[in-house]
């Protein structure tokens, strides 16, 4: 796919993503403050279907559904963020290794 055909697919799946979503918030069914982690979500597989193996959009996607479950279902990330940052370089130096071994 070309680079305009990748611009294009991302910016109207993100242009239906937020009508939804303003949608959902007029008519009192979400509020937008709780589902605009959904955005994050639609671009992080927008980039997952272009080039599946890009990080970015993995760590798009996988940001969007954390802030998702933090704003629906009230998690609390402070009592986990002093592990967020190790795990995240850990998990980034295996991808490294693993990347670098093909």
């Amino acid at each position: 796919m070309s680079e305009k055909k990748h611009s294009l697919l991302t910016g109207g799946v993100v242009l239906i993503t937020l009508g939804v979503l303003i949608f959902l918030s007029k008519t009192g069914s979400y509020p937008f403050g709780q589902t605009w982690p959904v955005l994050l979500i639609a671009i992080g597989i927008c980039t997952i279907i272009q080039k599946f193996r890009d990080l970015g959009g993995w760590f798009v996607a996988l940001a969007g559904i954390i802030f998702l479950i933090n704003e629906s279902y009230g998690f609390d990330l402070s009592k986990y963020s002093q592990y967020l940052l190790p795990a995240i370089l850990i998990l980034l130096g295996i991808f490294v290794i693993l990347k670098r071994k093909r």
